[in-house]
């Protein structure tokens, strides 16, 4: 985004030349790679507002795609990829929305995404299949599906996602790009429909470190409408990248746990690790995260998910405004009467496991189960390894290369470097660093709580070892 600035700023293109490049790219490739679902009718007009304005921000005239979860008080949707849901109308900007308007940025439109999280990744009733920029036939992973190949084939200058467990990192993997999910709270969830609150955080999907911290360091900070973001730091995350070497910094290897499901990963893995020893960063190996295997089979996860998910989309559906289903028993139904469109590439058993439970986020059983998966991600599981072992970060696989799309068989088993994280609420930083049959791979960092300077420090100078990125070919040309 640098590039783009310095033209903003000295007067070489405007804000609203800008945003009629991109729109022209969207509507150029879009049909192919279904990446954007709604274009902001408004954006032109956004655009030329901030050309005869002052400069707002760190992002005055910045085209930005937002994921199809995040609210907007405009004349877009907020959907989550469903078609029964475009009657929803939300009366504020979610806050991360809003401190992007704040700074200037132009939002291009709403980015496609897994339905509900139920369907293949990427597919969508209101956008249909996501397609991978660097082969169509194979799988953008999701969910954050739309924003990751809106971001890589320049569709926008970047793009918002969310991550559960692995929507920003397994995105931003397949589709060669840096995908930050920050420390859950440290960017306010307010105006997002929610996935697992405890584990839910919003992140930038951009094309540089730099463009990642940028964005980062604008939606990052309390909000009064998100306790969990209560006293967090605010911080300029670019202030980090200066580093040009890692002398000192110790990086975990956690062979048995997060490698081993995929030897193209691996083989990127470990050059990555060569790539870090050369720029002086001391590996560690045999720094397994204790039970990260057991995490998700641990019947607390299970309670957790249910009661959080049904509490959280319910009272989504019910606060906000508009002519969508109003509960989570409604949108079953609202389903059913559309099954050709909405039902067409999954079943929905688990909506309607979530509509016959009646959340109680007070039960002691739900808040013991909590507390169980916490104490098992965090104290005993990523705080431990780095507390025996002094490390400043961990690093593993992504995910496994993008696979072949297929509707009948659906996706395969999940694996990659999301989920200890992920359940820990701690944050994670994929960065492309290698390729596999013209497919690109990527390597994650992770880390404690609020580590985000050390992820950020890690992530640049590891990027500096490349180049690894490179930009799709056809259909989208310019990367």
């Amino acid at each position: 985004m640098a590039r783009l600035r310095k033209a903003l700023g000295d007067g070489s293109l405007t804000a609203l030349e800008l945003t009629r490049w991109y729109l022209d790219r969207i509507e150029r490739f879009n049909d192919e790679l279904c990446a954007v679902v709604e274009v902001n009718p408004d954006a032109e007009a956004e655009a030329a507002r901030l050309d005869a304005g002052p400069i707002r921000g760190p992002l005055h005239g910045i085209p930005v795609l937002l994921k199809d979860n995040l609210d907007t008080a405009d004349r877009m949707h907020t959907t989550s990829g469903s078609t029964v849901m475009l009657g929803s109308r939300p009366d504020r900007d979610a806050t991360v929305v809003a401190r992007l308007r704040a700074a200037g940025a132009v939002l291009l439109g709403k980015a496609n995404k897994t339905s509900w999280i139920l369907g293949p990744a990427g597919w969508s009733a209101r956008g249909g299949q996501t397609r991978n920029p660097y082969d169509p036939t194979r799988s953008p992973h999701g969910s954050s599906s739309g924003s990751a190949v809106g971001a890589s084939a320049n569709l926008c200058a970047v793009a918002l996602g969310t991550e559960t467990i692995g929507s920003i990192l397994g995105p931003a993997a397949a589709n060669c790009l840096v995908g930050v999910k920050p420390t859950t709270g440290l960017t306010s969830r307010a105006g997002m429909i929610p996935g697992i609150p405890s584990f839910d955080s919003i992140g930038p999907l951009a094309r540089s470190v730099a463009d990642a911290a940028e964005v980062l360091s604008v939606i990052a900070g309390p909000d009064p409408l998100d306790g969990a973001t209560d006293g967090v730091p605010v911080l300029d995350y670019l202030s980090f990248l200066g580093a040009t070497d890692l002398r000192g910094v110790r990086i975990g290897v956690p062979r048995k746990t997060f490698f081993g499901y995929s030897e193209a990963a691996d083989a990127v893995a470990e050059s990555a690790l060569e790539a870090l020893s050369r720029v002086g960063a001391v590996i560690v190996d045999g720094t397994d995260i204790p039970g990260a295997d057991e995490l998700t089979t641990d019947p607390s996860f299970g309670r957790v998910v249910v009661n959080e998910t049904a509490h959280g989309l319910g009272e989504y559906l019910a606060r906000t405004p508009g002519s969508h289903p109003r509960s989570i028993a409604a949108l079953v139904e609202a389903n059913r009467a559309n099954a050709a469109v909405e039902l067409e590439l999954y079943e929905q058993d688990i909506l309607e496991m979530l509509a016959a439970h009646t959340p109680d986020l007070d039960d002691p059983g739900y808040r013991d189960a909590l507390a169980t998966v916490r104490r098992k991600a965090r104290a005993e599981g990523i705080d431990a390894v780095m507390d025996e072992h002094r490390l400043d970060a961990l690093v593993m696989p992504t995910c496994p290369p993008p696979w072949p799309i297929d509707v009948v068989e659906g996706d395969p088993e999940p694996h990659g470097a999301a989920l200890a994280p992920g359940l820990a609420g701690y944050p994670a930083i994929s960065v492309p660093a290698g390729w596999t049959e013209g497919l690109p791979v990527g390597v994650t960092f992770t880390g404690r709580a609020f580590s985000e300077p050390v992820l950020f420090r890690l992530a640049h100078v590891f990027e500096r070892t490349g180049p690894f990125r490179r930009p799709p070919g056809a259909p989208t040309g310019i990367g």
